[in-house]
């Protein structure tokens, strides 16, 4: 953790001085999930690419007055979602904007338990994804489910995919989460929930095909 610190303020102090490899370097390391996130947002790809240049030149506008109160990433970030949010009030159908709270499911609502089950949201009996085999040619089969994750995950309702990009994908933690996109706790978890089992199941599916 100390060296990620180390790391970063490393990278802030070279932004700072206008170093344009330290600029590469955070463009490489952000720049394909901006543009994932973005398009979460907004109407067309097009549009998300221009969300993330506009985002690029703020933080270069603003990287003199970063005073490190959350980490670089997250500022960045919460720089990105503000910026889309209000390309999205002008240019996307009306309502589709605002993050709310449940997206349309991609999974069979049979398999989980009703509002007014015990465990709401959970497997129901005999439904939960079987777990993936442990055999030879999973190292074989890696990439190839790989590509299946990725093409599951750009499916996903736009809702869905912002928050199991961040978390899976991107490594926010809930907390980081919930705030970057100000939604409850709950909200988040369904999100969660509800697209890693749409990709879960296409992975079961493209297992049962190669088996």
């Amino acid at each position: 953790m100390r060296a990620v610190a180390e790391d970063e303020a490393a990278l802030v102090t070279a932004l700072k001085a206008g170093d344009e490899s330290a600029f590469a370097l955070l463009v490489d390391r952000h720049a394909a999930a901006m543009l994932r996130i973005a398009r979460g947002y907004v109407a067309t790809t097009e549009v998300a690419e221009e969300v993330v240049q506009e985002t690029w030149i703020a933080l270069l506008k603003g990287i003199d007055g970063f005073q490190a109160r959350s980490s670089l990433r997250t500022w960045l970030f919460t720089i990105l979602i503000n910026t889309a949010k209000k390309r999205g009030l002008r240019e996307r159908r009306t309502g589709d904007a605002e993050f709310a709270a449940f997206a349309g499911t991609t999974v069979d609502a049979a398999r989980f338990r009703g509002a007014d089950d015990r465990w709401p949201g959970h497997w129901r009996t005999g439904s939960a994804p079987l777990p993936f085999p442990e055999t030879p040619e999973g190292s074989v089969l890696a990439d190839e489910m790989l590509a299946v994750a990725r093409s599951e995950l750009d499916r996903l309702p736009d809702k869905q995919r912002i928050v199991v990009t961040l978390r899976d994908v991107y490594g926010f933690n809930s907390k980081e989460v919930t705030e970057l996109l100000d939604i409850t706790v709950a909200n988040q978890r369904v999100l969660l929930h509800r697209g890693r089992a749409a990709v879960r199941q296409a992975l079961e599916a493209y297992l049962s095909e190669e088996s």
